[in-house]
């Protein structure tokens, strides 16, 4: 979806100004080359802007609701910014879709005290605001953002939407189909901002920030233990800590690792076969397991790697062949050591037995994130379900075992993963474990260290130092931040984001893509209600006793700031993640 938003951020002066001199000149480049497909572009584009117009209205329908309160405080501001652009907004083309928009949204709305944030970042809460800042897609990536990087001619895709932890009309997990395609890998929105193409102000100081989060931290809820980072992204320097060279146990913050080191040791493009192998002489079929543990039996996969589009290819080699029934293994071999995480089987549903080869996570209903209830022999039930897809096609097969394809055995056919950009992200959104400890592994195996919980453990430690990351006092034992013996310090959980940030280092970036948008996608979509919804992209923690928050957040200013809360000895969880929310909101909102 592609409203025509980007001409009047240049008419809603002061607030965006500085914005605007920073993509002016790469908009009048792109306005050059893609003019002439425009037209086209929007007879195209209507049937797809009326289907993102009814996804978007209950996230509109709920802010609305939450902000109805500080109207009145906001009220002049928006009417300065609705007088700049008004003009402007007569003269756009398409207003029948603007009108669209328009009209999901009532009036009036409010800006928090954060316009300029919300207007980099894509959150728009009044009408004005969202022509100014651009509209937001269903999965939470900014149309701007998606745009901006179209311009710069750069791919990789946010994965927000899928997977989400939402659910359509049907009850299903995951995007609608009438949401808008994911929006690709926005790098230069992140380093733009500090780039010398557009000025923006000074970061905020450290007695400023202090003064604005030191409060905010001493909460009570946040236990007996407070740690926490703030870093400018655009420079790498740190602008606030409270014991930020402090280790404490990160919980699923660790998973930031996780995705920082699998992107730095295996590229954004990397991806992950399952093949079949036939062994000659014995009509042995193989079911050879590479890892993928978004592998899928599922009729749709939605872009994952098919179990049944496997079946269906290998069914129709041994046809060819004349082979009507095969003995049937499945190797696992790829993988060492136990499979099942040190907490045990009993871990809530958090987590499968890790396995090279594993179907739809193992999981026992039809769940695509969150807990679920799963199998306890992933690789035999994969390959169980294997068999009955070869059977649709008249193949038959001895109840399926353990082996090793050997050398000498042919291979079949073979799918692979989408690129490990979006395993990553899927990872990141849904806070997904099975996916982590995976990662993990896969890891060790791109390091050349033996593929179990503490191989991973040492690669994620190995690639990272390799980044030049403070690894002080950090401590790593599986992929996931499951295991409370993992340690971490703000310090480094804000270098990673800051890394994956860098110009220098494009292939990191799906670890700042995959961040949870506050209020709209993942573990963040029910919280920020009432706060910086869209504003703050995070990776949050949550352990019993534990409760971390890390991510990055464009401030009053214009600024890209990393940040990392973490709390020890907390006694609520919601009141724990209330009061890291509220701490995260008022970073941004910060004109420090």
């Amino acid at each position: 979806m592609v409203v025509p938003e980007l001409r009047p951020w240049r008419a809603a002066r002061p607030r965006v100004a500085r914005l605007a001199r920073t993509v002016g000149p790469r908009l009048t480049r792109a306005t050059a080359t893609v003019k002439p497909q425009l037209g086209r572009a929007a007879a195209a584009v209507k049937p797809q802007l009326e289907r993102a117009t009814a996804t978007v209205r209950p996230q509109l329908e709920r802010a609305t609701r939450a902000t109805t309160a500080a109207t009145a405080a906001v009220k002049p501001k928006v009417a300065r910014i609705t007088r700049a652009v008004g003009p402007k907004l007569a003269a756009l083309p398409g207003p029948k879709a603007l009108t669209a928009v328009s009209l999901s949204m009532p009036k009036p709305l409010r800006t928090w005290h954060y316009t300029a944030g919300a207007a980099t970042a894509g959150l728009a809460l009044t009408v004005g605001v969202v022509t100014a800042a651009g509209p937001w897609d269903a999965s939470g990536q900014r149309t701007a953002e998606r745009d901006w990087a179209a311009v710069q001619e750069r791919f990789g895709g946010a994965d927000h939407g899928r997977n989400s932890g939402t659910s359509d009309s049907s009850g299903t997990s995951g995007t609608s189909a009438g949401a808008p395609a994911p929006a690709p890998s926005a790098p230069s929105v992140l380093t733009g901002l500090g780039s010398a193409t557009g000025t923006v102000t000074a970061a905020p100081t450290a007695s400023a920030l202090s003064a604005v989060l030191g409060p905010l931290l001493k909460n009570p809820a946040l236990g007996t233990r407070q740690t926490a980072a703030v870093v400018d992204i655009a420079t790498g320097k740190r602008l606030y800590g409270l014991g930020a060279g402090q280790a404490l146990v990160p919980a699923s913050t660790t998973k930031i690792a996780t995705a920082v080191a699998a992107l730095s040791a295996m590229g954004p493009d990397h991806r992950i076969t399952t093949r079949t192998a036939l062994e000659p002489g014995t009509n042995e079929l193989v079911l050879v397991g590479g890892g993928d543990p978004t592998l899928t039996a599922r009729t749709d996969p939605e872009g994952w790697a098919s179990l049944r589009t496997l079946a269906d290819s290998t069914a129709a080699v041994l046809t060819k062949r004349g082979v009507r029934h095969v003995t049937l293994s499945y190797d696992t071999t790829l993988y060492a050591g136990p499979e099942l995480h040190p907490i045990g089987a009993d871990n809530g549903g958090n987590l499968a037995p890790v396995s090279a080869l594993m179907a739809d996570e193992a999981r026992l209903n039809d769940t695509t994130s969150g807990t679920a209830d799963r199998s306890a022999e992933p690789a035999a039930d994969a390959a169980r379900t294997f068999a009955a897809l070869l059977a649709k096609h008249g193949v038959r097969t001895t109840s399926p075992g353990p082996s090793k394809a050997t050398g000498r055995a042919t291979t079949l056919a073979k799918v692979t993963s989408p690129p490990l950009s979006a395993l990553v992200e899927r990872m990141l959104t849904n806070s997904d474990n099975d996916i982590a400890e995976a990662l993990a592994r896969q890891t060790a195996l791109a390091t050349h260290v033996r593929p179990d919980f503490a191989g991973g453990a040492k690669a994620i430690r190995t690639r990272l130092a390799k980044l030049g990351l403070p690894m002080a006092g950090a401590r790593f034992t599986d992929g996931s931040g499951l295991n409370r013996a993992d340690l971490l310090t703000p310090n480094l959980l804000t270098a990673l984001l800051a890394k994956a940030g860098d110009p220098a280092h494009p292939e990191l970036r799906a670890a700042l893509t995959g961040l949870p948008v506050a209020g709209f996608t993942g573990t963040l979509a029910a919280r920020y209600t009432d706060g910086a919804a869209g504003v703050v992209r995070a990776k949050t923690g949550t352990l019993t006793g534990v409760n971390a928050l890390a991510g990055t957040v464009v401030d009053r200013d214009g600024r890209l700031l990393a940040f990392a809360f973490l709390a020890a000895n907390t006694t609520s969880r919601d009141a724990a993640q209330s009061a890291l929310d509220r701490t995260a909101t008022a970073l941004a909102a910060c004109g420090c």
